[in-house]
Formats: structure tokens, sequence, C-alpha cells
């Protein structure tokens, strides 16, 4: 048989065949004396095989293992590990499915916020803080409260799970009570107030003491006070002390803000970080 004949007979591409050559699957045939490769029955039976292998889900690799061991102890040693990886896939497949229900139960008109789908405690989260849709009774439509939801949106994307945890635990002291939430959606107003002022504005002062008296302890905490401090310090155009992924992240999140706006943020975190030094 021909290369086209063979692809023909087992129901492969002529590429594929090549590319078993190339890989050393599948054994190169004896050229005739006319200079034309003369596959055999073997090569289709190789070939066949190495098809049902791989419609099984086997990686060409995994193929090159078993076509190895002709006892076949290899075969059943991958198939095992296969079956595995497919019950693994089977339950992450079902925990999205799940997850899938969730969101459309909880879909408004049949539409997800702009940042969503989050999970299921930083939903929570935002429900608590009245930030589900960026905005609370008394307060429509808050810049900084849509910020800051895109902003544990994505630490939730970036972070590990760990991390997220660890970090939602630290913010909680946020929720405790209706008084401290009044507080961080009055900060809230306070620095958008700041958009359009000079950094040397009294205000800044004002707004920076109040944000910081929002911030629990345990942020910084979970942050870490001389982290912090060298945050600040490196926002203001001091050492970098931090790493280049944290410098970088940090000079873009300060960027997003106006000029009055991050100098409060960095000198909230400056007092953050100083409250438990003294």
């Amino acid at each position: 048989m021909r290369i086209g004949e063979l692809a023909g007979v087992v129901g492969v591409t002529t590429r594929a065949i090549r590319h078993y050559h190339h890989l050393g699957l599948l054994p190169e045939p004896e050229r005739r004396p006319n200079g034309y490769r003369e596959y055999t029955l073997r090569h289709a039976v190789v070939l066949a095989r190495i098809r049902r292998l791989t419609e099984l889900g086997l990686g060409l690799a995994e193929v090159r293992d078993v076509l190895a061991d002709d006892a076949g102890r290899e075969l059943a040693e991958v198939l095992a590990e296969l079956d595995e990886d497919l019950a693994r896939q089977e339950a992450a497949i079902r925990g999205r499915r799940e997850r899938l229900r969730e969101l459309l139960a909880d879909t408004n008109g049949g539409r997800l916020p702009a940042d969503g789908p989050v999970s299921p405690e930083l939903a929570e989260f935002f429900g608590e803080m009245g930030l589900a849709a960026g905005h609370r009774e008394g307060h429509p439509g808050s810049a900084m409260a849509a910020r800051d939801r895109e902003l544990l949106a994505l630490i939730e994307t970036a972070a590990p799970a760990q991390d997220r945890d660890r970090l939602l635990a630290a913010l909680r002291p946020v929720l405790q009570g209706p008084e401290a939430v009044e507080a961080a959606y009055d900060v809230y107003a306070r620095l958008e107030d700041l958009a359009d002022v000079e950094p040397g504005d009294p205000r800044v002062d004002e707004t920076a003491r109040a944000l910081a008296d929002c911030l629990p302890d345990t942020l910084a905490e979970e942050l870490g006070r001389e982290q912090l401090a060298a945050f600040a310090a490196e926002a203001e155009g001091g050492a970098r002390e931090s790493d280049a992924v944290n410098s970088a992240f940090l000079e873009a999140f300060f960027a997003d803000f106006a000029p009055a706006q991050a100098a409060a943020v960095r000198r909230a975190m400056r007092l953050l970080a100083e409250r438990g030094a003294r």
C-alpha cells in the first residue's frame, strides 16, 4: 500500500502518518525500486492501534509507552491513569455546572454584573457592603464603590485561593454594624470630592485620616505593616523595596486615581502602617 491507501484504510490523514513517523510511533516502510514507500499490513495494524489509543484520550507520548510494551502491562497502567484523569475532569465539570446554576439563579433580568462572575464568598461580601450593584440606598452610583468592587474581583482572579480567603477575612471588620458601612461610604464620597483638587488641598489629609480609620488593623496585619509602609514610600517616589510585579501593580493602581485621590490613599496606607507601630 502507498501512504494514501494506508490512510484511507485506517481512516487517518497522510499528514498524521508522516507525523507518527517523525515521532517514531510508526516504523518507516521500505522503499521499492521505483522510490515509493510500500506499507504492509503490519503498518496498518500499528496505525489502527495508534488511532484507537488516541481516541481514548491518550497523548502521543503515552501512546509511545504503550506501543513499547508488547506484553500490554503499560497499557493497563496508562488506561488506569486516564480513567482517574477523566474522573477528575468529570468532577470539575460538575462543579462548574453547579456554579453556573448558582449564577443563573442570581441573575437580574438575565444579566450578570459587568465584573461578574465572582465567587459566592465575594458575592456575599459585595452584598453585605451594598456593592453588588455598585451602589446602596442613599449612595447611588458611587464610582469609588465600583472601583473597590473591580479591584476585589481582580484580586480574587489573580491571587492564590488561600490569600483571597485571608484578605476577605481581614476586610470583614469593615462590616461590623451599619455605622461602619456608612463610614466606608462617607470615605467613598470624600475621595470622589478630591477628583478635581490639588494634592495639597487640606481635604486630602482629612480624607486620608478618614480612610485609615475605616481600614481595620486586621488588614494591616494581613498585608504587613512594613510592606504597607514600603508601598506608601514607593508610591511617593521612595526606594523601590517591593518586587517588580508589586511595583508595576502599584504604579498602575495609583495611576487609576486623580492625583489628590492617590495622595490620600498613599497617606492612609502610611497611617495604617504607623497605627500599630505606636
